[in-house]
């Protein structure tokens, strides 16, 4: 290990001279990084995760064509990053060597509302050498949401937010702010992520389901979401089905789950 994290150092040392004569390197070390890094840099030279291009990512037809490296420091020494992007991607050790050669390395904090968006939004665009980009990208996603809110003069619904693996997510959640975006009232009975059973719903029904993940049609296809009593319960009470892509990241595409939450009201 010592071996790599110097020939890192000295990858680092000799990249810094010729840094103008070739594009940025960002390498991303998890899935939500890609997203951020393609939209944001897509002119840099990029790493993306094994992931990248995905059924939930949700630029995954953009990550066509891109170079894929797992997030280890042997794929770092290869590639050379001018700057890593991640959010919970890579272990404490290799993000320590890259941070001890030089490397800057960013990281998408999880965000709970749109305003923290929007600083992962800016802080990653300013690491990236295009804030002007990261400006566009949250007015895109400001817009989104302005098409996305209620008019004033709406009546509030309420709606229980549920996964296929039969969780829900209350109050300091960003599906919770993805909800109230739309005009929705939050029927968690309970803050953050929480399991919700089959017997509670069957006794206490929501009005109004907003289902997230079903897309996956192979993960938790036993999970009470995908429960009959649940589903007679949801019939023809479903706002909106949510794809995985657009709630797998802290990311701007919230406001796209918002907006197809209006659409579906």
């Amino acid at each position: 290990m010592r071996r790599l994290a110097a020939a890192l150092a000295g990858l680092v040392l000799t990249g810094a001279g010729v840094a103008e004569a070739r594009p940025l390197r960002v390498m991303a070390l998890d899935q939500c990084a890609d997203q951020y890094v393609l939209a944001l840099r897509p002119d840099a030279e990029l790493a993306l995760s094994p992931r990248a291009d995905d059924p939930d990512a949700w630029l995954r037809e953009a990550a066509a064509g891109r170079r894929r490296v797992r997030p280890t420091l042997e794929a770092a020494i290869a590639f050379r990053p001018d700057v890593v992007v991640r959010y919970w991607g890579g272990e404490p050790r290799l993000l320590a060597r890259l941070e001890a050669s030089g490397v800057r390395v960013v990281t998408i904090e999880d965000a709970t509302d749109f305003n923290g968006i929007r600083a992962n939004i800016r802080t990653v665009s300013q690491s990236l050498g295009g804030p002007e980009r990261g400006e566009t990208l949250a007015s895109r996603m400001d817009a989104t949401l302005r098409a996305a809110a209620p008019a004033p003069s709406a009546r509030q619904r309420s709606a229980l937010y549920l996964t296929a693996g039969g969780f829900t997510a209350g109050k300091g959640t960003l599906v919770d702010a993805i909800l109230a975006a739309a005009g929705y009232v939050n029927a968690a009975p309970g803050p953050f992520f929480a399991p919700v059973s089959v017997e509670r719903i069957a006794l206490y029904p929501p009005a109004r389901f907003v289902l997230g993940f079903f897309d996956q049609v192979r993960g938790d296809w036993r999970g009470t979401g995908r429960h009959p009593v649940v589903q007679r319960a949801a019939k023809g009470k479903v706002a909106a089905r949510l794809p995985a892509a657009a709630l797998t990241c802290p990311a701007w595409f919230a406001a796209d789950a918002a907006a197809m939450l209006k659409a579906g009201s």
